[in-house]
């Protein structure tokens, strides 16, 4: 009997062998411009050379050691995080992935306030784990697993009304992507944003914000709530901190952090040290190699050239969307017929949302890369006929 992977995700039919900066290959050597990057996380590039030394040099001392253990490498990590953490954030955890992170962040909330109720946005998307898909949007996603363990309320992204009227001194916490990723690309606005702080304020609630895919850089400022001037309480991290390695944060501020007690939480691979290590040398890459104005840099070219294929293409585009290198095309139809005829022309995108073409490249995307993208989307999008029909399974 042979072993096989339970099916959840649709296979790509393609089988990679090597990858390196922004590129992949295939088992016969054709190479791929890689703008899928495993949901983002290879924003720094595959590979990356001061991830990969410092991984390295790790599991030649020590490999295995749970956060009740100090560490060289513990204090190493901790001393760059501090550089690029918001300033009142002076307690954080370590864990392995983005909906840990979220589940951790709620648990927190839940704890300190000594409340229970939640409010996450249509179409946010935090993780699939059962306390990050109760604040979840897609019904696809939750479908057959409630009752959930969190009770949240839903509210519309981007409207101030209805964040002013929902947010009481009942809800413990509200979740909140600063650009909304697999949900369809759509970045918060100031008013939004402002308003949203503002009404955490009043009620007591804690705004968490969660930077797993749009932070550390990509959106063209370390986290992407930068560029909306507000506070976090709590803020989660994920993907790319870790260069490719399975790891993620959660960073809260001071009076937060003072009042949690040991034993209230814990993971056995939280922290450990490879994972240290890939931090350390994810953070030396993102200041060394200025990667927040790489990718502010690249995210405008390539965003002036998608425009140029929607207006091209405007019996099949909408118009682009997203900020920094987080960015994809509003297709009249969902993309994955799309997705599948790019992937055959050597270049790798995603879906956001229901019709939305998203793509996530490295910071390391040339200028030469950017040409190759938008002419081969316009060379699809071009050659797209209405009466196509539309696909019947997702490809992500």
């Amino acid at each position: 009997m042979s072993l096989k992977i339970i099916p959840f995700a649709k296979p790509r039919l393609l089988r990679l062998s090597r990858a390196y900066g922004q590129y992949v290959w295939d088992e016969v050597g054709r190479r791929y411009l890689d703008c899928h990057t495993g949901h983002g996380v290879a924003f720094l590039g595959h590979r990356n050379p001061k991830v990969v030394e410092s991984i390295k040099r790790q599991m030649e001392l020590i490999m295995t050691a749970t956060p009740a253990f100090q560490t060289d490498i513990a204090d190493e990590a901790l001393s760059k995080l501090s550089k690029i953490l918001p300033s009142d954030m002076d307690y954080v955890f370590f864990l392995n992935s983005g909906s840990e992170a979220v589940e951790l962040a709620m648990k927190i909330a839940r704890k300190v306030t000594g409340r229970k109720r939640f409010i996450a946005f249509r179409n946010s998307f935090h993780g699939r784990t059962m306390g990050a898909l109760s604040v979840t949007w897609n019904p696809k996603y939750r479908e057959g697993y409630d009752p959930f363990p969190w009770e949240t309320r839903f509210v519309p992204y981007n409207d101030v009304d209805a964040i002013t009227s929902e947010v009481d001194e009942s809800v413990a916490a509200v979740l909140f992507e600063p650009v909304q990723g697999e949900g369809g690309l759509t970045p918060a606005t100031q008013e939004f944003a402002k308003a949203l702080m503002e009404a955490c304020e009043k009620a007591g609630a804690f705004l968490i914000v969660d930077e797993v895919q749009a932070g550390f850089g990509r959106t063209g400022k370390i986290w992407a709530h930068e560029h909306l001037n507000i506070r976090p309480d709590i803020m989660v991290a994920g993907k790319s901190i870790g260069g490719g390695f399975p790891v993620s944060v959660v960073a809260v501020k001071t009076s937060i952090g003072e009042r949690l007690r040991e034993g209230e939480h814990g993971s056995t691979h939280g922290g450990n040290p490879l994972a240290l290590a890939a931090i350390s040398g994810g953070i030396d890459a993102l200041i060394g190699d200025s990667v927040p104005l790489k990718a502010s840099l690249s995210g405008e070219k390539l965003s002036t050239e998608l425009k140029k294929v929607v207006e091209c293409c405007a019996h099949v585009a909408r118009g682009v969307k997203g900020k920094g290198l987080m960015l994809g095309i509003e297709l009249r139809f969902p993309p994955d017929e799309v997705i599948r005829e790019l992937q055959m022309k050597g270049l790798l995108c995603l879906k956001a949302g229901t019709s939305v073409l998203r793509l996530l490249p490295p910071y390391l995307i040339t200028d030469e890369d950017i040409k190759f993208c938008s002419e081969t989307i316009k060379e699809v999008l071009s050659a797209w006929k209405h009466e196509r029909e539309v696909p019947k399974h997702d490809v992500c």
